[in-house]
């Protein structure tokens, strides 16, 4: 990745890196599917699983773990502050980029992705197993989390200009990676999806539509860092911009946040992953179709 002219090649790793670390102890690849059960069909080997509705939310409030259930995990899961933690995962690595986001969010520090993930793995037949692996248990302090990656609902009605606002206050630019029917509201989640989760459909005034996985290539990994500027320069998205991404609960946001923030080195870049579930159900914030 070190001529590909991304801001940090070294957040992304190809799967050759990955088959050459599969028992690196300083490594711990971690599987984050959009479907949970895939990693029960087979994972790369070593892999452990992250659940990202059973592991990272809180089973009351609607919000993360804390820090010291997310401190809990990695110990669990076997990783410390230094391990170096590598995702993967389904449907262009859109559940991992969400994992790597909320590791980043907690303040870890060595984190990648892996080109391509799941789908180009296997695409390659590389190995795949059943095994579920056993790390001996850490100890993880409780982390200091980065809150300046996320954006509340009270941080985009700000960012907009409030609830009368027409038009983005200079040198902001909000993006909304969802498809362009849930961008008009025709839609109230993808297609094919069940449509719940929103009593209004349409966007928060003055966002772009930027749809998530035009930032990949067909085999699941990243396009150019060239055609990612050529992408988001067409609308206006700028690395000199505050930035905040979001799309229908967070996840295709934190693909998107990964592109800007990481691959091409915007310097500030939100993810609000309250996004369309929050804002489409909130009375009186401001909707356009």
């Amino acid at each position: 990745m070190a001529e590909s002219g991304y801001a940090h090649p070294e957040v992304l790793v190809s799967t050759d890196w990955v088959a050459e670390h599969l028992t690196d102890p300083k490594v711990r690849i971690i599987e984050a599917d959009e479907d949970v059960l895939l990693y029960d069909v087979g994972h790369v080997p070593g892999a452990v699983k992250v659940d990202w509705h059973a592991d990272l939310q809180d089973p009351v409030v609607r919000d993360f773990i804390g820090p010291e259930k997310f401190a809990a995990l990695m110990e669990r899961l076997g990783i410390s502050p230094e391990t170096t933690v590598v995702f993967y995962g389904d449907k262009n690595n859109w559940w991992a980029a969400y994992a790597y986001w909320f590791f980043k969010l907690n303040g870890h520090g060595p984190a990648k992705l892996m080109n391509g993930g799941r789908q180009k793995w296997i695409a390659e037949e590389r190995p795949l197993t059943r095994d579920v692996p056993s790390y001996p248990v850490t100890h993880y302090p409780t982390p200091t989390p980065h809150p300046e990656i996320r954006a509340f609902q009270s941080d985009v009605l700000e960012f907009i200009g409030g609830r009368d606002a027409i038009g983005l206050p200079p040198g902001r630019a909000l993006v909304d990676v969802r498809s362009p029917k849930e961008y008009t509201g025709e839609l109230l989640h993808m297609a094919d999806y069940p449509q719940e989760g929103t009593l209004r459909g349409g966007h928060i005034p003055g966002a772009k539509s930027i749809p998530w996985a035009q930032a990949a290539n067909p085999d699941a990994t990243f396009k150019s860092a060239e055609e990612l500027r050529q992408l988001y320069a067409s609308h206006g998205v700028t690395p000199d911009k505050d930035v905040v991404v979001y799309c229908r609960i967070g996840e295709r946001s934190s693909h998107t946040w990964f592109v800007l923030h990481e691959l091409l080195g915007f310097p500030k870049v939100r993810n609000y992953d309250g996004s369309w579930t929050e804002w489409g159900n909130t009375v009186r914030v401001p909707i356009e179709k």
